[in-house]
């Protein structure tokens, strides 16, 4: 890997039919003079195989092929060598990882990942550390953020040479810690091969991606991947209220710790009070009052806890820096109209995620107001999930109204018909079903009256709607507050 890094020094990333092409420029050691020279890495993917295009990587100046097997049909030049792996989307990552110098051995990361709460819990540590002084880096959903210099995020997660390129800057700017998003994809895809994780933290496992994992028991596994690969010289922190928990930790070296509001757990937390105004909680012996709402933000308090506790952190100081965080964009976000209608925007696209947002604002209710839903199902995603997100939607509200969320290359009208097949005759009576997302926002806000509250779930901080490939400019919370304006 040290003679590779000798050898090449200029990078960029091209796409070749789907697959990724390290190209590169090497300069000779012996000769000091400029060659042209590329390293082509064939991946296996979800839509194609980059086996099948070694051929026009060397026509495009491959000198290096790195695969899994060399196909019957491709003539060896002389001057390509080969390179045959067990897995090249895990290999990619180690030699993106020694190209720059192996930037996490030089900063700690900690991965966060389940189903729910990893963009609050890796925001809200990446600003905590900031508000304590420290360097540090954030890759996420929303954003990426070298200190406080935002970084644009097209993935949860990156590819694996994004993601070490992503390190390599953070660590040219001084940062010392890392927190990333480990979507289930990303760690399915092996993206973060090649990076030295110091700990992980596990929020929860529900029902969601099944389209890409088929199964449940995968799904697990995905998650539990990320665990089984921790050193024993990292860290492993578990929601011990999640009944998975267990089967995650199941074969990690890491040293685990749990966290918890209704079970045993290590570090403890308990909800006095839950207000739309936010939390008071008691946590290690300690009052902790934050702008957050909800037990679901509850938990993710206690992760931000648990993961500033071993990363050396006074727990009495992470406590007081913690009062002062304010939820990420997009997470149960309040958009208040001026006769007294409030609006909640989350992110919510799980049925356990709008599940919890709605009990969430059950507690708040003191019987006079209604509470209407504005829902939608994501084109191109699991499918199994649209009729249970309706019926969590029409159990959990008094008005609903079924909606697009990004479409991508489905036909919005089809997704509705299968979110509708989940109602029983009672709850189809107060859903209504409106294909523009637009519109269905504005009606719920026409809909509504003074003291009643306004769920609008599924896209939360997005700023586009996807329809066949073209993401359009549209925000939940501008179109509220037009609602509102216009009402």
């Amino acid at each position: 890997m040290k003679l590779l890094k000798d050898l090449l020094y200029d990078v960029r990333i091209d796409e070749i039919q789907g697959t990724t092409h390290l190209a590169v420029e090497g300069l000779s050691n012996d000769s000091r003079t400029t060659k042209p020279m590329g390293l082509f890495v064939a991946i296996t993917g979800t839509l194609v195989d980059g086996h099948n295009y070694i051929s026009q990587a060397i026509l495009k100046g491959a000198t290096s092929i790195v695969c899994e097997h060399i196909p019957s049909e491709i003539t060896r030049p002389e001057s390509v060598t080969f390179v045959i792996v067990k897995d090249s989307s895990s290999a990619i990552g180690h030699i993106a990882s020694a190209y720059y110098d192996f930037p996490t051995h030089e900063m700690k990361v900690v991965a966060v990942t389940g189903t729910n709460g990893k963009t609050t819990i890796v925001t809200l540590l990446h600003r905590l550390f900031r508000m304590l002084d420290k360097k540090t880096g954030l890759i996420g959903t929303v954003e990426h953020r070298i200190n406080d210099k935002v970084e644009v995020s097209a993935h949860t997660t990156p590819d694996a040479l994004t993601l070490q390129a992503l390190f390599h800057k953070m660590v040219l700017a001084g940062c010392k810690i890392c927190f990333i998003e480990a979507s289930s994809h990303a760690i399915d895809q092996n993206r973060l091969s090649g990076t030295r994780l110091s700990g992980a933290v596990f929020t929860n496992i529900t029902h969601d991606h099944l389209d890409y994992h088929k199964t449940f028991d995968n799904y697990i596994t995905a998650k539990k991947k990320l665990f089984d690969g921790l050193p024993s010289n990292a860290f492993a922190i578990v929601n011990s209220d999640e009944s998975h928990f267990e089967d995650i930790i199941s074969d990690c070296k890491a040293d685990v710790s749990t966290f918890g509001l209704t079970s045993m757990a290590d570090n403890k937390g308990r909800i006095i009070e839950n207000q739309l105004q936010g939390l008071h909680l008691h946590i290690d012996g300690q009052d902790l009052y934050s702008r957050l709402v909800g037990e679901f933000n509850a938990s993710n308090l206690l992760a931000i806890y648990s993961v500033a506790k071993l990363l050396n952190v006074d727990p009495l100081n992470a406590l007081t820096q913690m009062s002062l965080l304010t939820p990420p964009p997009g997470r149960f976000e309040i958009v208040e109209s001026p006769d007294g209608i409030t609006a909640i925007v989350d992110y919510a696209h799980t049925p356990d995620a709008l599940e919890n947002v709605l009990s969430t604002i059950s507690t708040f209710r003191s019987g006079g107001e209604r509470l209407i839903t504005v829902v939608g199902c994501g084109g191109d995603r699991d499918v199994t999930k649209r009729p249970i997100m309706a019926q969590v939607a029409a159990f959990g509200s008094d008005q609903v109204f079924l909606t697009s969320d990004n479409p991508r290359t489905e036909d919005p009208n089809d997704i509705l018909a299968e979110m509708q097949s989940g109602l029983d005759p009672k709850n189809k009576r107060k859903c209504i079903s409106i294909t523009d997302r637009k519109e269905a926002i504005r009606a719920a806000a026409a809909f509504a009256e003074s003291g009643d509250i306004i769920v609008v779930a599924g896209k939360g901080h997005e700023t586009y709607q996807e329809i066949n490939g073209i993401r359009h400019d549209f925000d939940d919370r501008v179109i509220l507050r037009e609602a509102f304006t216009t009402a």
